[in-house]
């Protein structure tokens, strides 16, 4: 189905596979039952996404960009009582994203996940906030971003327990890989941290490839675009594993491969 306007999306207990092709597009996701969902992203300049998860459900969304033009996203999601929401973002495409994402869990029990993974040849922003409003909630943010000439990446990731939230946790792991010197990478790792009765953390880095692992590459035989792909691979490949649909996975994998190759090999 190709969305190329402002709509509501009803989506049940099935898999489902989106193309975005349309300018400014406001999308309300009516989740009514556990599902898997593939947004593919070929065209639009503002997107606007917002969804409420429901009690006891478990939902995936996805969403690949091959958008060849800037993009400006806000995602806004509310997890309720016990439901479980994994958001992923693959973004391997030529062109500049400015990305808001917030998730709240609001219900007891619930959990919300966020992972990007990122090929950069140009300017990528991404603002993250996953805020824990109750009690036993699990949050996760997952960033893994390889940064190519030309690239510049700046992530400002937030973890935020309010207070009352106790028994809760909030996680988030952030890593920048780069080939040679000059790449342009920050990271801003936050915890906000509202309640005493919980489990926080975060890891940050943001460096370069191990110049022992290169050389180690190229003495068997590999040039320096090779390794490239086959070190982006290994970093951004895990990135599919949130999606449940083998036919789906198995495509955004061929996909990634793809972009990877076109990219790491100019």
């Amino acid at each position: 189905m190709i969305i190329n306007s402002t709509q509501s999306l009803s989506l049940d207990h099935n898999s489902h596979s989106y193309e975005i092709n349309g300018d400014d597009i406001k999308l309300d996701l009516r989740i009514e039952e556990s599902c898997n969902v593939f947004f593919r992203i070929v065209k639009v300049s503002s997107l606007e996404v917002k969804g409420l998860i429901p009690a006891e459900t478990k939902v995936s969304l996805f969403f690949w960009n091959e958008c060849e033009q800037e993009i400006n996203a806000c995602e806004d999601f509310v997890v309720e009582k016990d439901g479980d929401l994994s958001v992923g973002y693959g973004e391997c495409n030529n062109a500049s994203v400015n990305r808001k994402s917030i998730l709240t869990l609001k219900g007891e029990g619930s959990k919300g996940r966020i992972s990007t993974a990122s090929l950069i040849n140009c300017r990528k922003r991404y603002q993250i906030r996953v805020i824990n409003d109750n009690v036993h909630t699990d949050a996760t943010i997952s960033n893994y971003a390889v940064v190519l000439k030309g690239g510049e990446l700046m992530i400002d990731a937030v973890g935020q327990i309010l207070n009352g939230a106790h028994k809760s946790t909030s996680h988030q792991t952030s890593r920048a890989l780069s080939f040679e010197e000059g790449q342009k990478a920050t990271i801003l790792p936050e915890l906000l941290i509202d309640e005493n009765d919980v489990k926080a953390s975060h890891a940050m880095s943001i460096g370069r490839v191990d110049e022992a692992q290169l050389y180690y590459m190229m003495s068997r035989g590999l040039d320096m675009p090779s390794c490239t792909k086959l070190i982006s691979l290994g970093y951004l490949l895990p990135i599919a594993e949130l999606i449940e649909d083998e036919q789906l996975k198995s495509a955004v994998q061929k996909q990634l491969e793809n972009r990877i190759n076109s990219l790491c090999m100019m």
